[in-house]
């Protein structure tokens, strides 16, 4: 069994598979205070609850953007999986060329997308990650990660817009407006945050698209609020939830050969 877990700011996204299918999956809130054993307790539970056992020698891979808990998820690996987790970052064996200035700076999530996306259009695909930040990812039509874009993410600006004007309520995205004339506060900022985002990603993959040149891109999205967002855009092709955990596993077979190695 193989667990694979991608860590973000906000979310934490699990995943279980046994050989090459996903008997779980869970996505939960991030907590950077969090001790091995919490996590351990937590993770015990939500296998427990879908009739699944957390048992020593489950296999882990890790992709992490929050650094401070990689200690915790280090420990938590060791002590109730008896494993050493194979982490996403350098020297790990992706398939995929990075060409960044400084590969480094490059999330983990990121790259593991990137993969995932790669295998599945074996073409130019640029991917759309609806996270903490919205982030736009870049694979050449030779499967090389191109780069990128960053913007602030859907929640971010809903929490500045809250705090900044002092007459605004918090919102919840959950649905979007009847219309784009809004007649209430609330429809009126949900509008704005909903097709606001729609022509953000519609004006930045147009742009890409045309840097890119002869090789068109599909576009593929992930991420929390995909399919609230890619449905009111034109350029996003498919929406694909379990995108991360596919990339997660991909790199985990390219690593496998090394893995047993190290541990014979």
């Amino acid at each position: 069994m193989l667990v694979v877990m991608d860590v973000g700011n906000t979310n934490t996204v699990i995943g279980v598979y046994q050989n090459d299918q996903l008997l779980s999956d869970w996505r939960i809130r991030t907590e950077k205070e969090a001790t091995i054993d919490e996590l351990g307790i937590l993770l015990r539970n939500l296998f427990q609850a879908q009739g699944l056992a957390l048992e020593p020698g489950t296999e882990l891979i890790i992709s992490s953007v929050v650094p401070p808990m990689n200690n915790t998820l280090d420990g938590f690996a060791q002590r109730y999986l008896k494993v050493r987790p194979l982490w996403v970052g350098p020297g790990i064996k992706t398939g995929m060329p990075i060409h960044y200035d400084n590969p480094r700076e490059v999330g983990a999530d990121r790259i593991v997308n990137a993969v995932a996306a790669f295998e599945q259009v074996h073409g130019a695909v640029v991917i759309v990650d609806f996270g903490t930040a919205t982030t736009f990812d870049v694979v050449s039509h030779q499967g090389e990660y191109q780069g990128g874009v960053i913007a602030p993410g859907v929640m971010i600006s809903c929490e500045a817009l809250f705090l900044k004007a002092s007459k605004l309520p918090r919102v919840e995205i959950f649905a979007k407006p009847k219309s784009v004339i809004a007649k209430d506060t609330i429809s009126s900022m949900n509008a704005g945050i909903i097709y606001g985002y729609a022509g953000l990603v519609d004006g930045i993959v147009g742009r890409i698209k045309e840097a890119l040149g002869i090789h068109k891109p599909r576009v593929i999205a992930t991420g929390g609020l995909a399919c609230l967002i890619a449905s009111e855009t034109k350029s996003i092709d498919a929406v694909d939830d379990y995108l991360t955990l596919k990339g997660l596993k991909i790199i985990y077979e390219r690593n496998r050969p090394r893995r047993e190695e190290r541990g014979k």
